[in-house]
Order: C-alpha cells, then sequence, then structure tokens
C-alpha cells in the first residue's frame, strides 16, 4: 500500500465550499449520528440485560446493531470534524483506514443478514429442532464466520485500491470509498480491483440467492398456518428482517452498482448517504416497531432506573 508516493492526503470535497453549508451539514450529521448510536446501543443494552431475550434471534440483532454503530463511525465523525474545523483533508492512512472498516462492515453486515435469514427459516419451517440446529456453539460460529468473511474481504479489496496509482488527489464525497478512488486513478491496475469487486458481486448474488430461497420457504410454511394469530407472530419476525434486507441491498445496489461517472455527481452523494447513514438509523426502528418482546424488555429496563417512590406516584 506504500508505493504511491506521490498522494499522501486526500482532499474531500463532497459538499460545498460555503462555511454556513458546512455548518449545517455537521450539525445534520451529528444529530443522524447519535440517534444511530443510542438506538442501537439501546438495542445492545436491552438484549443484555433480558434473560428471557438471550435466544439466536437477539444474539445476532445485537451482533447487527454493533455492526452498524460500527459503519455510521467510519464516516460520519471524520466528515463533522472536517466541516468544523473548516478543512477537507483526510491522511493517506485515514483513507486506507476508512476504506477497510466500511468494507469490513459491510460485507460483515451482509453475510449476518444471511445468517439471520436461516435462523428465521429454522425457527419457522423446522421449529421442533430449532434448539438442536440452533444451539450456542453453532450461533456463535455463524456469527463469527459472519465476522470473518468481512475480514478476509476486506483486506484483498483495500489492498488493491490503494496499490493503484492517483491522477489527483480530489475525492468528489465525504469519505473515502472504492468507486470514488477508481474514478481518480490513472493506472491499468484498477482493473486488478474491478475484479475483486465483481468477485464479490457474484459471492453475494449466489448469498442473496440463499436468502431469497429461505424466505419463500418461510412464506409458504406460514401461510399454511391456520390460526391468524399464529401466522401474524411469524410475520412479525420474519418481516421486520426482510425490510431490513431490502434496505441494506438497494442502498448499496444503488451506491456500488451505478455506473462510475467522470464529473462530481449529487446522486453519488445521495446514495452515499443512504447506504452510509439510513440503514443504522433505520435497523433499529423496524425491529422494535412489531416486536412486543422486545419493547416490554425497553420498558422493563426503563422502570428499573426510575426509583420506586417515582413508581409508587407514577401508579
Amino acid at each position: 500500500m506504500a508505493n504511491n508516493s506521490r498522494v499522501t492526503e486526500f482532499i474531500l470535497h463532497g459538499f460545498s465550499d460555503i462555511q454556513e453549508i458546512h455548518i449545517f451539514q455537521s450539525i445534520i450529521f451529528l444529530i443522524v449520528y447519535l440517534v444511530a448510536v443510542m438506538e442501537n446501543l439501546l438495542i445492545i443494552t436491552v438484549i443484555i440485560y433480558s434473560p428471557h431475550l438471550h435466544t439466536p434471534m437477539y444474539f445476532f440483532l445485537a451482533n447487527l446493531s454493533f455492526q452498524d454503530i460500527g459503519s455510521i463511525s467510519v464516516t460520519v465523525p471524520k466528515s463533522v470534524a472536517n466541516s468544523l474545523m473548516n478543512t477537507q483533508v483526510i491522511s493517506y492512512s485515514g483513507c486506507v483506514s476508512q476504506v477497510f472498516f466500511l468494507v469490513f462492515f459491510m460485507i460483515s453486515h451482509f453475510y449476518l443478514l444471511g445468517v439471520m435469514a436461516y435462523d428465521r427459516y429454522v425457527a419457522i419451517c423446522n421449529p421442533l429442532h430449532y434448539e438442536i440446529l440452533m444451539n450456542k456453539k453453532t450461533c456463535i460460529q455463524l456469527a463469527t464466520g459472519a465476522w470473518t468473511a468481512g475480514l478476509a474481504y476486506s483486506i484483498p479489496c483495500t489492498r488493491n485500491a490503494f496499490t493503484m496509482e492517483f491522477c489527483s488527489n480530489v475525492i468528489y464525497q465525504f469519505f473515502c470509498e472504492i468507486p470514488q478512488l477508481l474514478k481518480i486513478s490513472c493506472s491499468g491496475s484498477y482493473l486488478t480491483e474491478i475484479w475483486v469487486l465483481i468477485f464479490g458481486a457474484c459471492l453475494g448474488f449466489m448469498y442473496f440467492a440463499v436468502v431469497v430461497f429461505s424466505y419463500v420457504q418461510i412464506i409458504k410454511v406460514v401461510l399454511r398456518i391456520p390460526s391468524s394469530k399464529g401466522k401474524q407472530k411469524a410475520f412479525s419476525t420474519s418481516l421486520p428482517h426482510l425490510l431490513v434486507i431490502s434496505l441494506f441491498l438497494v442502498s448499496g445496489t444503488f451506491a456500488y452498482l451505478k455506473p462510475i461517472s467522470s464529473s462530481p455527481s449529487a446522486f453519488d452523494l445521495f446514495t452515499s448517504i443512504l447506504y452510509c447513514m439510513v440503514p443504522p438509523v433505520m435497523n433499529p426502528l423496524i425491529y422494535s416497531m412489531r416486536n412486543t418482546e422486545l419493547k416490554t424488555a425497553l420498558r422493563k429496563l426503563i422502570l428499573s432506573f426510575v426509583p420506586s417512590s417515582s413508581k409508587k406516584f407514577s401508579l
């Protein structure tokens, strides 16, 4: 990664040079970031301190929330800091770190969503063997596998991205990302990075096919449930996950599979905000919206911090 000695820093030229716009952007980004972090930390805390939520589904959900905190923390704080200090500079090593951790969290996030789809498939389609198939050891192995897959892909992807020669150090984005680095590359070595991305896309498509198959089977089983209450309970645990997968795939597809334009584009900026900032904010809301167990556990956790005198007064 150190063979490109001509570039020692990059200029993140994502927003207007007007200072007032920078301040407004930093305020909005900071609010979104704090909301995302607080939501996901709340989900993790509720799961940890609620023994009845120590199940495979909530174990994976806690991992997902941790990934959401990680992915939004890679990009947004640096952008906010640059806006407040009226600078657009990011160091070469800082850019490498952003690309590495962003790919790491995004890929591990994708694979964990597949693991969660498998968990719902076993729970609904094979409930009698659920506790045997999804035991503690298996859950830890599946979660570890998702994290390892992200690490295994992010290392060669980042390495190939920074062995390219760059004709410019100006990135028309508020953080470092591979499509923008490909745009300023002027060497033939960018083809290696494209092949890495194509290989990752093929693996992702095959994994997505498995997820689709799982949910087709889930829907078939749910529709055969005679009672409306049973159908509602099954859909309440599977539909939120399906919404989270759809949100992640749609935002990621727009960001990475769109044609790379040669000029700055507001659409590029919009799609990057969409896949970097929207999922970490929306995922906790989607999962808690129709999940009575999670809402009940949250209510109990909040009440546990309320003084007993206040509880009597409220009653």
